[in-house]
């Protein structure tokens, strides 16, 4: 199937390694010309170098703390000045430090939010006006299964991202004129670095082996298996592509089954 990717210009959140690597990659291969970015300039330059040499298509990279708003400014302004536009905006932004009620300071959630939730915003004011002069886009939010099924011991990460739903809900409906279309899609148990910490954590707190850890995070996935990131990327680039022009304003989880509500 053709995705009619081509050409298309990209830019990736957090795209020198796990999810968003995959995603990059992913957007190269149908041959999207990507811009990526991450705080880590060494990683970033690494795996910009890695998808030009796998697919041969046009990698900038920009370093960029997406928490911090005048760095936005800096990396869509940089891929506009570079490649004269974009068309797909991919939001994604490490998660926010584990840890229940008690465990948490004021500051705590106010980091999350600017860090999950005002990264989301300003990255979406920055983009939106090239693509309603390009006549359409896509954007699509990286979250988490906590906005279904809220996820114990993660107070920041449940209450952050679940702003952005209904942030993305409204912007659906008002962005739909111009052919921008805007998806959420939330990731289950997916083998990254953010895993591995959180199965190191479980692991500690509970005086058990990180493997032992990990089986007991992958004991309620049906699938009975943690997934692979270009498992999840697979279902990004659909969204982002021409053939997926009657979706917008929904929330997909990529999750092997492990979420049990009805939506």
């Amino acid at each position: 199937m053709d995705l009619g990717l081509k050409d298309k210009i990209a830019v990736v959140g957090a795209s020198s390694k796990g999810l968003g690597r995959a995603i990059a990659l992913g957007l190269a291969h149908e041959g999207a010309k990507v811009t990526i970015c991450a705080r880590d300039s060494d990683a970033l330059e690494e795996t910009a170098d890695e998808i030009r040499n796998q697919t041969g298509t046009e990698v900038l990279a920009v370093p960029t703390d997406v928490s911090q708003p005048a760095q936005v400014e800096n990396l869509i302004s940089t891929a506009i000045e570079h490649f004269g536009g974009i068309d797909i905006l991919v939001n994604n932004a490490g998660g926010p430090r584990a840890g229940r009620f008690d465990d948490l300071e004021a500051q705590d959630y106010q980091d999350a939010v600017q860090l999950n939730l005002m990264s989301t915003i300003n990255l979406c004011r920055a983009v939106v006006p090239t693509m309603q002069a390009r006549g359409g886009g896509r954007i699509i939010n990286l979250t988490s299964v906590s906005v279904k099924q809220p996820v114990d011991g993660l107070m920041l990460s449940n209450m952050a991202r679940t702003g952005v739903i209904g942030f993305a809900k409204t912007l659906a409906t008002e962005l739909a004129p111009d052919k921008i279309l805007v998806n959420n899609v939330c990731p289950g148990i997916i083998f990254t670095d953010r895993i591995r910490h959180l199965a190191t954590v479980r692991a500690e707190e509970g005086g058990i082996s990180f493997d032992a850890a990990l089986a007991n995070m992958t004991a309620d996935i049906p699938l009975g298996r943690i997934g692979d990131p270009d498992e999840f990327a697979t279902l990004v680039v659909f969204l982002a592509s021409e053939r997926a022009s009657y979706i917008t304003g929904t929330t997909i989880q990529v999750d092997g089954g492990m979420v049990k509500s009805l939506l």
